[in-house]
């Protein structure tokens, strides 16, 4: 797909691939600043329960999502994270569309997700495209600056 002359595209990754590991080593120290809030749940790259897709545009890797099994019927989206350069180009949709897409060949009916308070345009995101608040799910339990999503798919 091209976005401002810039060709994105969105394509399976594995848990060691360098783009994946740097990826959501900036994710997670986003989280850490007050500002945003959120769950940091440490670095998940290298984890193999875990399947990514990473966006890149014009082969620069710009993006990432994962997504994980919670149980039969039901996973979660893990690592949503678009670098900053590249955010309000729809690249973060286009993720979206391919962790769904990813979910469904899996035989998923149902996704959750975990963002924090203080990310607006990520609820945004995640409000716009059919996702509705959920009482927090584990590990998430507890979070004060923890928001739980799901969608049936």
């Amino acid at each position: 797909m091209k976005r401002n002359a810039v060709f994105v595209e969105v394509s399976a990754a594995r848990p060691y691939d360098p783009a994946v590991i740097a990826l959501c080593a900036e994710q997670l120290a986003g989280l850490q600043e007050p500002r945003r809030g959120g769950a940091a749940d440490g670095p998940l790259g290298l984890r193999t329960d875990i399947s990514y897709l990473v966006a890149r545009a014009d082969a620069e890797p710009v993006g990432c999502a994962g997504l994980q099994a919670l149980e039969p019927g039901v996973a979660e989206i893990k690592s949503m994270y678009v670098r900053p350069a590249h955010r309000g180009q729809g690249i973060s949709r286009l993720l979206l569309v391919a962790v769904e897409r990813l979910a469904r060949e899996r035989g998923e009916s149902t996704l959750r997700l975990e963002t924090g308070d203080l990310q607006p345009e990520s609820l945004g995101l995640y409000q716009s495209t059919g996702y509705v608040r959920v009482p927090h799910f584990r590990p998430y339990a507890g979070g004060i600056l923890s928001l739980c999503f799901e969608k049936h798919l």
